[in-house]
């Protein structure tokens, strides 16, 4: 008796030390993710960085569209309905057409810095999410092992019960064996 209270006591031991092991390894392998998704780097701007941003942000609004049709409409109205003596850009507006393609050429790269620093970004978040898929990877594999772990534990005392149940059984035909015959 005293044996099986040892037996069951060194069990319990040993199970509790693997459940030890199976939170330790866990909290082990969650620790770099946890870091990575709480202390996020800070985005270091340079000034030209900082300046396409705004250029984009400005280029891309209906603030940017409608302020440069307003100038357009000015542009073509003053070319159009002043005398000939205060006209500084007759009517094809080659001047115009200049200054335009000149805005466009320089606002299309800008746009470009932009957009790759934004796509950057893009490529850190996506990192992070897998960084979160793996993190939630990492939980469920850990349950399994805890569920493993006691699916083990549950059938080790099913076995045995069903020893000590086969052992009194024994003893008990012993018993009926004798007394009737």
């Amino acid at each position: 008796m005293e044996n099986n209270a040892k037996n069951i006591l060194s069990k319990e031991k040993e199970q509790q030390k693997r459940w030890q092991q199976i939170v330790e390894q866990t909290i082990s392998e969650e620790k770099l993710i946890i870091d990575n998704l709480l202390n996020e780097p800070e985005e270091i701007l340079t000034s030209g960085q900082g300046i396409s941003d705004k250029v984009a942000r400005f280029g891309g609004s209906w603030k940017f569209i409608i302020s440069f049709m307003i100038l357009l409409f000015i542009w073509i109205i003053v070319n159009t309905a002043t005398p000939d003596s205060i006209i500084f850009d007759p009517y094809p507006f080659i001047l115009m057409n200049l200054i335009l393609s000149t805005i466009a050429a320089l606002q299309a790269p800008i746009i470009m810095m932009s957009q790759n620093r934004k796509e950057e970004k893009d490529r850190k978040r996506g990192e992070n999410d897998y960084l979160i898929n793996l993190k939630a990877e990492l939980e469920l594999r850990s349950l399994h092992q805890k569920m493993d772990l006691l699916l083990e534990e549950q059938i080790k005392v099913l076995f045995e019960s069903q020893a000590r149940q086969m052992e009194l059984l024994e003893k008990i035909s012993k018993q009926i064996k004798p007394s009737g015959a």
